[in-house]
């Protein structure tokens, strides 16, 4: 008996010891996965890292209700340090298809749960879209409120006849970010990316709120009553064949955080200035910028108008014709791009590519041409498309480690997207491209083979990148990495889903994984999604700071290049950083209000991932693939 009583206190001092041990020397390994979860076809990885120089020989899944291994595998090449880590390993158990909850253990560490499942990205898409609503001007349907309705005052349009300081009635449209200017460019940018996934993945949108963005059915999917909200501001902005204005407010905005009420910081009272698009460097205070066309801009209208008209969007769709018509020559006014303007500091979108813009515009005009017209001058916006396309074969920051602000705009050249559409189905059925000459038929095999290759040339670049590291890491730490994320995982889904070659479906799923959880931070970059997942809680918005209101769905800027934190102006962190041992060098992220540069939620980027998201759920449905 005293043997058993001996033993018995041995075990329970060296319990102790170990609870004292372990509250001294917590874990230094961690696995990072998708916290939203797994479709059952998907690829499926997680990423064990540590920041001890150990190895791992294997991982086990395991059945979160059962606690039995669900399967296992080697753990394979070690891929070593990468920011904050030592050592890392990627795990990959795409083999595995069987829906449940499930964990990851390797290294004596475990994953959090996750699910594996067809709903696992459910309402995903229309969650996004509550923070889309939540950004409108004129009538904000979360406050019940309206905001920014005194109209403008004209800048830089006196050779269209309009004198500075002239009163435009321009209200509606989004907020960019978490201050409230508004840029044609990002706007354009948004309602273009809410009209694909309305057109490619119509089937998961659900009608659960009227065209004001009130709680009620009005017959349409949301995101069509959403993309109209954005499309209608954007013709107020160009409202006319010649006048066309590139941004309301400039960044006197950012003075002070407050709720969007009314702005009286610009010395009209509550009038805010619009630029016009003059196609010349603006300046307002000591900053200029480079602008050296029109094109940038009124080709992403032309876009838009043409993608509106394609769906029938509106009441009377039949005026998005004349509109694109006059877009697409307002572009050609003088070829070059359109910068934004700035006061009082140096940040501005500083987009200096258009050639994606026009070649976008081009294939987006044939296609709203062949709805009604049949001729042989039909076919010379796709070679015009086309022409544009070999201008710059992929977007520039695809092979570059840094890049300015906004710099290559959009993200990813879905005009290269819409022409793999096109040509695909006229090399398919070549006897229904009536209206086409002949040679130029035969050349749409060749410019197929052309364009995919330049879809798969740029993700080569961001694959030499990657395949370094555990986490298939290949995108810039630039501001707004969050977006060029979701812009990239678009390219390789367009790619893999217009082309059959899959082999970048690892990368592809790597960078989903990444906007939540699957990062050196573990933390999703969506604001609310999942919701039982750690998630943004301190974003740079007003909403959050001073109401407490939740922004759902916004997407976060994301982390950037540790020197590019550090030189950044007027960064100062309000708490103690959570994330503090996953910062390095290579890259920091913040969930603090006091952060601009990583947490601030972004209006475009949340546009694009809810096309990404839309993607995910119509994966799952019966009879898609």
């Amino acid at each position: 008996m005293k043997k058993i009583r001996i033993l018995v206190f041995s075990a329970f001092v060296l319990s102790i010891v170990y609870a004292f041990k372990s509250s001294r020397e917590p874990s230094q390994s961690w696995i990072r996965i998708n916290q939203i979860g797994y479709l059952p076809g998907s690829k499926k990885a997680g990423v064990w890292c540590s920041k001890e120089a150990i190895t791992i020989s294997n991982w086990q899944l395991i059945d979160a209700q059962t606690k039995k291994i669900a399967t296992s595998g080697k753990a394979g090449k070690a891929f070593g340090a990468y920011g904050p880590f030592v050592q890392s390993y990627r795990l990959d158990f795409s083999h595995f298809t069987k829906p449940g909850k499930y964990y990851l253990q390797a290294g004596g560490v475990k994953s959090p749960v996750f699910e594996i499942g067809n709903n696992v990205y459910k309402g995903s898409a229309d969650f996004a879209l509550r923070y889309m609503r939540q950004q409108r001007c004129g009538f904000n349907p979360y406050l019940k409120d309206s905001c920014h309705n005194r109209g403008a005052y004209s800048l830089y349009g006196a050779k269209a006849g309009i004198a500075d300081s002239s009163y435009v009635n321009i209200w509606g449209g989004w907020h960019d970010a978490s201050d409230y200017l508004q840029y044609s460019t990002t706007s354009a940018n948004a309602a273009y990316n809410l009209l694909l996934a309305y057109r490619d993945f119509p089937q998961v949108f659900s009608d659960e709120h009227a065209a004001n963005g009130l709680p009620g059915k009005n017959n349409l999917p949301d995101i069509v009553d959403e993309a109209q909200w954005g499309i209608d501001w954007l013709m107020k902005m160009n409202p006319s064949a010649n006048v066309m204005y590139n941004q309301v407010a400039d960044d006197r905005d950012h003075i002070n955080m407050r709720m969007p009420a009314l702005d009286s910081q610009y010395g009209r009272r509550y009038q805010r200035p619009v630029y016009f698009v003059s196609g010349e460097p603006q300046q307002r205070g000591k900053f200029m910028n480079t602008t050296t066309g029109t094109s940038s801009i009124a080709a992403k209208f032309a876009g838009v108008y043409a993608l509106a008209h394609e769906l029938k969007i509106g009441k009377d769709d039949k005026i998005f014709y004349g509109k694109t018509m006059d877009a697409l020559s307002y572009a050609n006014k003088k070829l070059g791009y359109s910068q934004t303007a700035s006061v009082k500091s140096p940040y501005i979108y500083a987009e200096e590519n258009w050639v994606d813009d026009m070649e976008l515009a081009y294939v987006s005009a044939h296609q709203m041409l062949r709805q009604t017209d049949t001729t042989a001058a039909n076919g010379w916006y796709l070679g015009m498309s086309m022409s544009y396309a070999q201008k710059e074969h992929f977007t520039p920051w695809l092979r570059s480690d840094t890049a300015n602000h906004y710099q290559w705009y959009p993200f990813v050249n879905a005009g290269h997207y819409e022409l793999l559409r096109q040509l695909k189905k006229a090399k398919a059925f070549p006897q229904r491209s009536t209206g086409f000459k002949p040679a130029f038929v035969d050349a749409f095999s060749t410019y197929y083979d052309t364009v995919k290759n330049y879809y798969r040339h740029g993700i080569e670049r961001v694959w030499q990148r990657a395949s370094s590291n555990a986490f298939y890491r290949g995108v810039p730490f630039i501001w707004c990495s969050n977006n060029l994320t979701v812009a990239f995982a678009q390219q390789c889904f367009w790619y893999r889903t217009q082309t059959g070659d899959d082999r970048f479906a690892d990368l592809e799923q790597a960078n989903i994984d990444w906007l939540f959880g699957c990062n050196p931070w573990g933390t999703s970059m969506v604001y609310g999604l999942p919701a039982w997942g750690d998630t943004p809680g301190d974003p740079h918005s007003a909403f959050t700071h001073i109401k407490k209101y939740p922004i759902d769905g916004g997407l976060v800027d994301g982390p950037v290049y540790g020197n590019i934190f550090k030189n950044l102006i007027g960064i100062k962190l309000n708490e103690a950083d959570e994330y503090a041992a996953f910062q390095s060098d290579l890259a920091v992220y913040h969930d603090d209000y006091g952060d601009y540069s990583t947490n601030e939620p972004t209006m475009d980027g949340t546009a694009s991932l809810i096309y990404l998201l839309a993607a995910q759920e119509a994966a799952a449905l019966p009879g898609k693939k």
